[in-house]
């Protein structure tokens, strides 16, 4: 195997990786971008539901495991730009308390080694990056910023707006999603969105979604010092002698094996694969795992506790792009409960076809096209605490994701409680007595929103990385995804895995 020689190595190219290539592509260091995928095609399909939901088109095909040794085709894809590339362009700030120590009901979620303070000017340097659209000051629990949304926000259609009324009236604080979407208007000129009802879980067939692929990967390839390397899936990581450094990265692409060297190395692979690549790649030096003296790599998984609710209504919801509106009223919970209970957010508008995979297989595609015509579709986050024995393991060359629900107390109490102030803002309008409403935990296999599998922290006897993301046994490989995470928060994290890869990066740029 030829082998070459890099100053980075960033394997991955979603929120973490694609965001680092970002950073450094300007320092005129030689960069290898390694991505197991290749470019998500541009073709009809991508806006066809049947293919995106329902035959999972832009989804791998491998299997995974679950703690009981059953197979499951896993939520997630490879592609360059990663998951972003299907993401519903959701990004929030963690609220600053989330930073520190907090009590839930089923237990506490841990500190983090850096602030909120901390990772405010990457925050703001990451919402300018992907372009976010929000509005400042109308979410009671928003973390101080530095500066305002690059954009304003997406406006609400007259339907959810009329929704957004309603909730005001009810002292409830509705406020606009910081939305990574490049919507037209005299500060866009080159946008091409068209409000589609297409977004939210889709790929943008017009590149209109802010993701890493058309963001940071496809701007830095004109730079003579940036190579990208598609369909090439790393399979291990070699030590020197010592087992103090990454020596040489192995990938295979075209069935051929094949050899790079890299002065810094860092692994972007997404939560579950960075955790089973350390796991891959262990060696004498590192028996249980690359860099995990700690015994932490791949456990504490987290992937939030995710619910849906689909509200059908009397009145027609005719709504197209519906992804505008969210509250986080009870993040930190209410007066009856005194702990976090998570966040609401509304759902990309749903249609016959998304419901009919969790339909029966006898229902009428006419009574889901006038369930789906009237509904108004919410998703429900809460925080899952990290568990050491929700993990990522290995067996067989096969990954398996041990996980148990935790922390359910509150989520189900918030999941209720959204059900009954729908009722109670529009009581007169459903189409029975009590509304009409379907609620759905969003199951393991989705596996959105992971984090947490080689957490970071200033004891190397309790986390896998140091406070900059370098792993606390090996002195030149880092971690930059959302893996570092020592807790969950109870919003998308993708904006938290962007603004601290900006953060690594700025340290790696000087170093």
């Amino acid at each position: 195997m030829a082998e070459e020689k890099y100053d980075f190595i960033i394997i991955g190219t979603g929120a973490g990786g694609g965001t680092l290539l970002h950073k450094l592509a300007p320092t005129g260091k030689r960069i290898l971008v390694l991505e197991r995928g290749g470019f998500l095609p541009r073709e009809k399909e991508n806006w066809d539901t049947v293919q995106v939901f329902q035959k999972d088109r832009y989804h791998t095909d491998e299997e995974w495991k679950d703690h009981k040794g059953r197979s499951f085709h896993p939520g997630t894809g490879y592609w360059v730009g990663g998951n972003t590339k299907v993401y519903g362009a959701a990004l929030f700030r963690l609220r600053e308390k989330d930073f520190g120590l907090v009590e839930h009901s089923g237990g506490v979620s841990p500190a983090w080694p850096i602030s909120y303070k901390e990772l405010e000017p990457y925050y703001t340097q990451a919402e300018k990056l992907y372009g976010v659209r929000g509005r400042r000051q109308m979410d009671r629990t928003e973390p101080k910023a530095s500066e305002e949304y690059p954009f304003g926000p997406i406006k609400h259609e007259p339907r959810i707006q009329e929704i957004h009324n309603l909730l005001e009236k009810k002292g409830y604080n509705p406020f606009y999603i910081p939305l990574g979407v490049k919507l037209h208007d005299d500060m866009l000129e080159s946008s091409k969105c068209i409000r589609c009802d297409t977004c939210d879980g889709f790929p943008c067939l017009v590149h209109a979604k802010s993701d890493a692929d058309v963001d940071c990967v496809r701007p830095n390839m004109t730079m003579q010092n940036v190579e990208l390397r598609t369909h090439a899936k790393v399979e291990c990581l070699v030590t020197d002698e010592s087992g103090k450094r990454v020596e040489t990265v192995v990938y295979s692409k075209d069935g051929e094996k094949h050899a790079v060297k890299g002065n810094t190395v860092v692994i972007s692979c997404g939560a579950v694969n960075s955790a089973a690549l350390l796991l891959a790649s262990a060696n004498d030096k590192h028996p249980d795992g690359l860099a995990n003296s700690s015994g932490m790599v791949g456990r504490n998984f987290m992937k939030h506790n995710n619910g849906a609710i689909l509200g059908i209504s009397s009145k027609p919801n005719p709504t197209v792009f519906q992804k505008t509106m969210a509250v986080n009223d009870f993040y930190w919970g209410d007066d009856e409960f005194k702990y976090p209970m998570g966040h609401v957010q509304l759902l990309g508008k749903v249609n016959k076809d998304m419901l009919a995979a969790d339909a029966p297989a006898f229902a009428p595609g006419l009574v889901l096209d006038k369930m789906a015509s009237h509904s108004v579709d919410w998703w429900i986050t809460g925080e899952d605490l990290p568990d050491p024995e929700n993990r990522v393991t290995l067996k067989d060359g096969k990954i398996h994701l041990h996980y148990t629900d935790n922390n359910l107390k509150g989520f189900d109490r918030l999941m209720k409680k959204w059900c009954d102030i729908l009722k109670e803002i529009e009581c007169a309008d459903y189409i029975v007595p009590h509304s009409l409403y379907f609620r759905k935990k969003i199951p393991l296999q989705a596996v959105g929103h992971q984090c947490g599998t080689a957490r970071f922290g200033e004891d190397p006897k309790t986390s896998v990385l140091d406070k900059n993301c370098r792993t606390h046994d090996v002195e030149n490989l880092y971690v930059v995804d959302g893996s570092f995470f020592p807790s969950s928060g109870a919003v998308n994290p993708s904006l938290t895995i962007m603004a601290n890869a900006l953060r690594v990066g700025e340290h790696l740029a000087k170093s």
